[in-house]
């Protein structure tokens, strides 16, 4: 439908900018006006495509239930070995950001906040500077809208930086930094 609509606005802009800039002579204005016809014409077809495409698109159902897929393409439950493997990765994770968290109470004004500050930190975005030369691979987080929330993630940062962690399948030390210090 995006095509096809594209399409008619440039139609619509072609057949707003023709015009007749020459004399009125019968010469000069009927292949004018056949111009006009045949712009108009296709127009007119893209315009009843269009909705068609809007009428099929309204008509289509939103929601498909696991019913009404094909066998095949149903949703298989995961095994049992799959369900533990994802609920002990899950368990991992939880652990490490309530490690952090602890760690991110001590430098905050208002300890209870620490963990959805983590969670945006999660969402932040970040520059990513790999340097073979010297081995590592910083990570630079962008600041923050207040600069206590950026102190307390740099220390934070000091604290992660301390353990020397190499980035996975490579021999880059990965360094973590608020801003451009």
């Amino acid at each position: 439908m995006r095509p096809a609509t594209g399409k008619l606005n440039r139609l619509l802009a072609r057949f707003g900018a023709t015009n007749l800039g020459d004399t009125i002579e019968p010469e000069k204005v009927e292949p004018f006006m056949q111009k006009k016809a045949a712009l108009q014409e296709q127009i007119d077809l893209l315009r009843n495509e269009v909705q068609t495409a809007k009428a099929a698109r309204k008509d289509t159902p939103r929601h498909v239930t696991m019913g009404e897929l094909p066998e095949a393409e149903r949703f298989k439950q995961l095994g049992t070995q799959s369900k533990h493997l994802v609920d002990t990765l899950k368990m991992i994770a939880y652990r490490a950001e309530t490690a952090m968290a602890n760690s991110l109470r001590e430098h905050l004004a208002r300890p209870d906040e620490a963990r959805s500050l983590l969670q945006a930190l999660y969402k932040t975005e970040a520059d990513i500077l790999p340097d073979h030369g010297a081995g590592t691979l910083t990570v630079r987080l962008h600041h923050s809208a207040n600069a206590g929330t950026d102190a307390a993630i740099q220390k934070l940062c000091d604290e992660l930086n301390e353990t020397e962690t190499l980035f996975p399948r490579t021999n880059l030390r990965l360094i973590l930094k608020v801003g451009y210090l």
